[in-house]
């Protein structure tokens, strides 16, 4: 197979889009952030990596805590409007139609819209670059019960959540396998089943 070969950049895609909440319950920002992902299990762990000319970067700084709120396609305009505006130029709540519900475990609000919101407190800032590495504890998962399943399982395939790739928005959700399928045993027929004539 022939393959070209491209300079060193951000390729590793597709990447959730999400939309960040910080600052207090009354003076709130939204940034939409495509940079984030997990970085450990035990304890639960995450990162987002930001700008530091971002609004939204002295916030976190200063209160030391964020909310990553899941986005899906409706709020695919909120989440890219969000990431084309300044926090210092508009109340993105307001401006979104974007409803704030009181998060559990930190003072800014989290997108009551959002299927999912992870209430993070600040660990670590890591300054790599043009980004700076924003390290935190995730202290809970705030999830809209209209997308747990009779199992008590969260059920993706019911929101239809977002990622950004190289630029464009896409929906996800197609269910293609689950962890470990490649080397589960199959199930042994019963003999029960066996036709009779």
């Amino acid at each position: 197979m022939a393959r070209e070969i491209w300079k060193a950049g951000t390729f590793i895609y597709p990447i959730p889009a999400v939309m960040v909440t910080s600052g207090t319950y009354e003076n709130a920002n939204i940034m939409t952030v495509a940079w984030t992902g997990i970085i450990n299990t035990n304890p639960a762990m995450c990162y987002i990596s930001v700008r530091p000319e971002r609004y939204s970067y002295n916030l976190i700084k200063e209160n030391g805590e964020f909310v990553i709120n899941l986005t899906n396609e409706e709020l695919a305009f909120a989440t890219d409007w969000c990431g084309v505006r300044s926090g210092a130029q508009y109340d993105k709540f307001k401006e979104m139609n974007l409803t704030k519900e009181r998060a559990q475990n930190v003072k800014c609000p989290i997108i009551k819209e959002s299927p999912v919101a992870i209430e993070c407190k600040v660990k670590e800032i890591k300054e790599l670059g043009s980004h700076h590495m924003i390290i935190a504890d995730v202290l809970s998962i705030d999830a809209d019960k209209k997308y747990i399943d009779e199992n008590g399982s969260f059920d993706i395939t019911k929101c239809d959540l977002i990622a950004y790739s190289n630029g464009k928005y896409f929906t996800t959700g197609r269910k293609i396998g689950k962890f470990g399928f490649s080397v589960e045993k199959k199930k042994n027929k019963s003999k029960n089943n066996t036709i009779k004539g």
